[in-house]
């Protein structure tokens, strides 16, 4: 059967079992970058991400005989809990290798949804390594996170649904790892839209995708550490890669400073909570990685399971990023009133102070002199200059981090 018509059937068998995401139309972020902007909202779906679509198709299509003693998969987080939520609907046993550097929360979301999960490896595809090996000793069915045609079936779900909204779609903007997505997307769009023009956006700290896509075949590549880690894959689908090849127009990458403004520009201005992986497609809008684009644009916001921890660590990257945040230490006489004046004259600019840190012992420091480290809320980075240039004006010797 051609993954067309697993996609038109993962479409029926799908759609009363999870959540038609919403489509919704961004007022302001139209304005601002003058190209009519839609985000397609699997971060609101069941299991906060797309991931569901592409477990459950695989799951219900299963002969009930192949489903006998379980399935077992690995996961950074959003296939491990679409897994886990459509094992436990049907009630079979999971088993989800994930990867030592999982954010908690997305470990804990995995085991409430009944799974066992076993915490292996330093990054996907060594827990992806650990998993096929139990699987052969256990019988369970792997249930693949992207390489499998009927994961990306259900996967591509998401693009009929947007045709069906929005018939004239000119440019749809879909976070890329493995491939699953954006494959099984791009079958569904190059029959009923062929016009649409499909980018995916990979962190370049996992750009597998990218030298595969140039290259034609998929290739390894080293994985840093992202915010994005929901799509850091070393080695892309074999079965998805030549998919993307032939039906998608580009690939490109975001920064990591790009993906942390993203992300807390969406919470700003949209109130939606997004994961790095699910900000992407943003991200490469925001800071202009594709070029001419024009006409109706959706960017699919993915998933948004991203535990506290993160979004602290996220919001202050994406304040320092935006000029909204200034760290700075300031060296003073070291006597009664210095720091009470060193605060008006902060106040005189406009910044606020909200932490505050002396340190008298440093080994730099003279005799009668105090470091004090402030950090600031500033406005943007011409108010930055102001504050930085109205305290070298007085005297004071800054060093800014």
């Amino acid at each position: 059967m051609s993954l067309n018509n697993l996609i038109a059937d993962a479409y029926d068998r799908l759609k009363k079992r999870v959540r038609r995401s919403e489509l919704i139309y961004s007022h302001y972020y139209t304005e601002k970058l003058g190209l009519p902007i839609f985000f397609k909202c699997e971060n609101l779906q069941r299991t906060g991400s797309f991931k569901i679509r592409g477990a459950l198709n695989f799951m219900t299509a299963q002969p009930r005989e192949m489903l006998k003693n379980g399935v077992i998969t690995a996961s950074a987080g959003n296939h491990a809990q679409g897994v886990a939520f459509s094992a436990d609907l049907l009630g079979v046993a999971a088993t989800v290798y994930m990867p030592e550097i999982t954010p908690p929360q997305k470990v804990q979301a995995t085991r409430d949804y009944g799974a066992e999960v076993v915490l292996t490896g330093r990054n996907f595809d060594e827990a992806c390594e650990a998993s096929l090996k139990a699987q052969k000793l256990s019988g369970a069915l792997f249930v693949h996170p992207f390489d499998d045609e009927l994961v990306m079936a259900g996967q591509g779900t998401i693009a009929l649904e947007i045709l069906e909204e929005l018939p004239d779609l000119r440019n749809l903007i879909i976070p890329v790892g493995g491939g699953g997505l954006i494959a099984g997307m791009a079958v569904a769009l190059r029959e009923k839209a062929p016009h649409v023009r499909i980018i995916g956006v990979e962190s370049v700290a996992a750009p597998s995708m990218s030298a595969s896509f140039a290259a034609g075949k998929p290739l390894e590549k080293p994985v840093r550490v992202t915010l994005a880690d929901g799509i850091a894959v070393k080695r892309p689908g074999a079965k998805t890669v030549p998919i993307i090849c032939d039906l998608v127009d580009e690939i490109v990458q975001v920064e990591e400073e790009d993906i942390a403004l993203a992300i807390v520009s969406l919470l700003e201005k949209t109130k939606m909570l997004v994961e790095g992986a699910g900000a992407v497609p943003l991200a490469s809008v925001l800071h202009k990685k594709i070029g001419g684009l024009s006409g109706k644009t959706v960017c699919l916001l993915s998933g948004g399971n991203i535990d506290v921890k993160t979004i602290a660590q996220v919001v202050e990257r994406g304040l320092l990023a935006a000029g909204r945040y200034l760290k700075l230490t300031v060296e003073l006489d070291d006597h009664p009133g210095a720091l009470a004046t060193l605060a008006e004259n902060i106040a005189a600019t406009r910044a606020n102070i909200f932490h505050i840190t002396h340190d008298r012992r440093s080994k730099s420091l003279a005799i009668g002199r105090t470091d004090v480290s402030l950090e600031l809320e500033t406005r943007g980075y011409e108010h930055i200059r102001e504050v930085t240039d109205f305290l070298e004006g007085k005297g004071y010797k800054l060093s800014v981090e």
